[in-house]
This record gives C-alpha cells, sequence and structure tokens, in this order.
C-alpha cells in the first residue's frame, strides 16, 4: 500500500510549499525596489544635469552672487549720495564767496555749476 499524503513530494500543496512561494515573493519584491532605488537615482542625477544646463542657456545667477552684486550697487549709493552732499557744500561755499566786481562774465561761467547728469537720460551724459 501506498501513501498519498507524503509531505515531501515536490506536488504536494503542504505548509512548506506555501513559505517558500511567500519567500520567493519576498526575493523578488526586495530585488524590485532594489532596482527601483537605483533608476530614481539615475533619474534624479538626469534631472539635475538638465536642470542645470536650462540654467546656463537662461544665464541665471545664483542666490549668493546676486545678494553680492546688490551690495556693490548700495554701497556704491551711498558713496554717491555722499560725493552729491560734499558737492552741493562746495558749490554753496563758492556761491558765498562771489567773485569782485571787475571779474569778467567768463570766469562767471567757470564758476557756475553745471546741470546734472541723469543716468536715465542718455543726452544729458554727453
Amino acid at each position: 500500500m501506498t501513501d498519498t499524503n507524503t509531505s515531501s513530494g515536490s506536488t504536494g500543496s503542504g505548509p512548506g510549499r506555501r513559505g517558500r512561494f511567500f519567500d520567493d515573493l519576498a526575493g523578488v519584491a526586495g530585488g524590485a525596489f532594489s532596482v527601483m532605488a537605483g533608476a530614481r537615482a539615475e533619474i534624479e542625477a538626469a534631472v539635475k544635469s538638465q536642470l542645470e544646463i536650462l540654467v546656463q542657456k537662461l544665464e541665471l545667477v545664483r542666490r549668493e552672487d546676486l545678494d553680492a552684486a546688490l551690495e556693490v550697487a548700495r554701497r556704491a549709493r551711498e558713496e554717491a549720495t555722499a560725493l552729491a552732499a560734499r558737492v552741493a557744500a562746495l558749490e554753496a561755499k563758492l556761491a558765498g564767496d562771489k567773485p569782485a566786481a571787475g571779474a569778467s562774465v567768463a570766469d562767471d561761467a567757470a564758476v557756475s555749476p553745471q546741470p546734472k547728469e541723469d543716468p536715465r537720460d542718455p543726452s544729458s551724459l554727453a
């Protein structure tokens, strides 16, 4: 007589076969996750590369460079304001020292200040 309930047979459906199936399934899922992680890293690198190329084409600047340029511009404005105040004080001093009555008109024209230049108006810079 032969026993039909053998658990060592490969065609049976015992608890050992079910455990091996889930082990195989877990192995496949783990492999898929590692492939996905690798693909994610490759995609991130490609996107970063493309964004860097786009930034170069659009001639965008970094925040640090912009902040540095703004600081230079602020200092230049402060210096221009200080120089304008100094020029105004010197002009007032010259206006207070009127030339003698016998001075010519040419001397008076040399002392009178020129109209201020407007950097937004190119014709005033000539």
